[in-house]
């Protein structure tokens, strides 16, 4: 009972400074911030680097993307230069996909450990941000709903998969996770999907159904690929700031992994529409 109450207690706290900062666009910026930092420190951890520089790096992209708007206003090339951001943080998601796949573990050379501090983990942060300001305007609903649509997914996959499920998705890597669970996941995010579209003036209905599809999917893979990598070093959570709930990046490892994809998703509907 005292377990439930903490979880629930900080689970709380989470979703409340997130809800919370979504109505000033800097309190969101620097939250994400500081998740971020968080976040590459349990990281770090898990992929044994031992350097400050993604710190760095991190503070240096996410300064250049997040306030780009405001200091260079009328500075060409913001477009490219996300462009460029979004092929490498999807192409380097891509190969952590075929890692999942593999029998071995995942590579971890030097020069991959900062690509995936790079363009798997810091990015996603970024594209938090480009997210609740598609348009070029401040429209947090977006973020938002995406956020919602992976609380939902996450916790119907539990429950359906915990009363139904039978068979396994990726036993050696989640022996918890079920098919039964991802598609009960899936099909309340669709449910999840209409509601969000009737009560935010933002996507259609159509639009937040596809959304839905690549939360969840996309959702999925990223807590079955940071699963993989503690599995590896052998270890339960990626930390311990969040007591009942593990680490930070227990917490976002689903919505950082297909941020890149619902930014490109967004996108590909501003470019046809």
């Amino acid at each position: 009972m005292k377990e439930i109450l903490t979880r629930a207690i900080f689970g709380f706290i989470y979703v409340a400074l997130l809800i919370g900062s979504l109505y000033n666009e800097h309190a969101l910026t620097i939250l994400f911030f500081i998740f971020g930092i968080i976040s590459i420190a349990e990281f770090k951890k898990l992929i044994g680097l031992r350097t400050f520089t993604p710190y760095v790096i991190f503070t240096i992209m996410y300064l250049i993307f997040g306030y780009w708007h405001i200091a260079f206003p009328q500075l060409k090339g913001f477009n490219e230069a996300t462009q460029i951001l979004l092929v490498l943080s999807i192409f380097v998601n891509l190969f952590l996909i075929k890692d999942l796949f593999s029998k071995r573990g995942i590579p971890l050379f030097k020069f991959k450990r900062f690509l995936l501090t790079s363009f798997y983990l810091s990015s996603s942060f970024i594209f938090f941000i480009l997210t609740a300001r598609f348009g070029e305007e401040y429209h947090p609903s977006i973020l938002l709903g995406s956020f919602i649509l992976v609380w939902v997914n996450d916790t119907f996959a539990f429950f359906v998969g915990k009363n139904f499920g039978k068979q396994k998705l990726f036993e050696k890597i989640s022996p918890k996770k079920t098919v039964e669970g991802f598609i009960g996941g899936l099909f309340f995010s669709c449910i999840a999907s209409y509601f969000i579209a009737t009560f935010t003036d933002t996507l259609n209905f159509n639009q937040w159904l596809i959304l839905s599809i690549i939360v969840s999917v996309f959702g999925t893979l990223g807590d079955l690929v940071e699963s993989k990598f503690k599995r590896q070093v052998n270890v339960k959570d990626s930390g311990v700031i969040m007591p009942g709930h593990g680490g930070l990046l227990d917490r976002l490892d689903s919505i950082i992994f297909a941020a890149p994809f619902i930014y490109l998703f967004l996108r590909i509907i501003d470019y046809v529409s």
